[in-house]
């Protein structure tokens, strides 16, 4: 079974931030390409994994349909927030650095 897969507006709004915060930091060209593979490395992750084993993945909060996802890039990495809302359908609520406090 495959699940569709939704970012929502605040996930969105997560991922140009993360960007924004990456390029404000970048002091070469190859920074600004790993800006932009970050990005992209979190939009497949949520896409390929979250399609096919989003049960799989840890619990989040005491809504047992609401997970996380860890998403490894370099030596840190991001954790998606998201929520099965229906046995067809996932949506990605938050994203965050690993390093963050908590979901914005």
């Amino acid at each position: 079974m495959s699940f569709a897969v939704e970012l929502s507006p605040t996930a969105e709004a997560d991922l140009e931030r993360l960007f924004d915060f990456l390029l404000e930091q970048a002091n070469t060209t190859e920074d600004l390409d790993r800006a932009q593979a970050a990005i992209d490395a979190i939009r497949a992750a949520v896409q390929h994994r979250l399609a096919t084993t989003p049960f799989s993945f840890r619990k989040a909060a005491q809504n047992p349909a609401q997970r996380e996802l860890i998403i490894p890039f370099g030596g840190t990495g991001y954790v998606a927030l998201f929520e099965i809302v229906s046995v067809a359908k996932v949506v990605v609520l938050a994203v965050r650095h690993q390093r963050e406090e908590d979901y914005h």
